[in-house]
């Protein structure tokens, strides 16, 4: 059984329970906007360190919360390093963060692996370094302690929809309560950290940043699953644009109809050093019915 240990506790969230619980409740919205899908399938969190998008992650957790308790949370990751080409399954086991350990859901894993033959693989390997899913489990083991997840990496190709529908079909044979939520940061913008900064430095560059986020956000808005890796490809709008578009498909072929958007910041906004010149664009998106 395979047992995965944190990497990134102590760097992007509190190594220790005392300071991971302080940490979390201060990501807690005070209210969340009324206009929420009636039922929420699936949503989109951002994966930085908590301090600069734990709030917005946080947001699609707390809507969540206040429709429903979901049995288990798909977590679809981005893959910032190498990977295995295909969408990879941490099938068996668990995850252990400084709240504690939570299970893999085996079953649902084997229904996943059946209905997705060719295009997802069991490969827990594939998620030793990646910290995209790491960051949200503790929001998980916190807001919705009897739960268990399922996490998948899922590369950005022309495959991340149909790996999507794929879940679908799964989650749609298990008598469970099942949450899809996938893991993008949007636009990586700076010279000096990204080598990417076709607007220069300052408010221009807010302001084109923001243009850059919004057509790939009103894909997740629309639905329009088999869009989003050709935009993010082409104006580097989205790190986790695979799993994006896998959500976005697996929400649709649940039965969502629309998109919400919770949250739109940057990491310029939340935590500004002088002028705007290298941040991050962050998104909360809530699915549904």
């Amino acid at each position: 059984m395979a047992i995965r240990q944190p990497v990134v506790a102590g760097r992007f969230y509190p190594a220790d329970r005392a300071g991971c619980l302080q940490a979390i409740e201060e990501c807690m919205p005070e209210r969340l906007p009324e206009d929420l899908p009636e039922t929420i399938l699936a949503g989109i969190v951002p994966h930085a360190g908590w301090a600069f998008s734990g709030p917005t992650a946080a947001k699609v957790y707390v809507a969540v919360q206040s429709q429903s308790s979901p049995d288990t949370f798909v977590l679809l990751s981005a893959v910032h390093a190498g990977g295995l080409g295909r969408a990879a399954l941490f099938g068996t086991g668990a995850w252990v963060t400084p709240l504690g350990e939570v299970p893999v859901d085996q079953e649902l894993g084997q229904q996943l692996l059946e209905e997705g033959q060719g295009l997802i693989v069991d490969a827990p390997e594939a998620h030793a370094g990646e910290h995209s899913v790491e960051v949200q489990v503790p929001f998980i083991q916190h807001l919705f302690p009897h739960a268990s997840i399922l996490p998948i990496t899922i590369p950005p190709d022309g495959r991340a929809v149909q790996a999507g529908e794929a879940i679908a079909r799964a989650v749609t044979e298990c008598e469970k309560d099942v949450l899809v939520v996938g893991t993008t940061d949007l636009t990586h913008y700076g010279a000096s950290f990204y080598g990417f900064a076709p607007a220069g430095s300052g408010p221009q560059a807010l302001e084109w940043v923001r243009a850059n986020d919004e057509r790939v956000i009103e894909l997740m808005l629309r639905l329009a699953a088999e869009e989003v890796v050709p935009e993010a490809t082409a104006n580097r709008s989205a790190c986790g644009a695979g799993a994006v578009a896998a959500t976005i498909a697996a929400a649709r072929a649940l039965g969502a109809r629309q998109g919400v958007l919770l949250e739109y910041t940057t990491s310029h906004h939340v935590m500004p050093r002088g002028p705007a010149t290298d941040f991050v664009g962050y998104a909360a998106v809530v699915m549904g019915l």
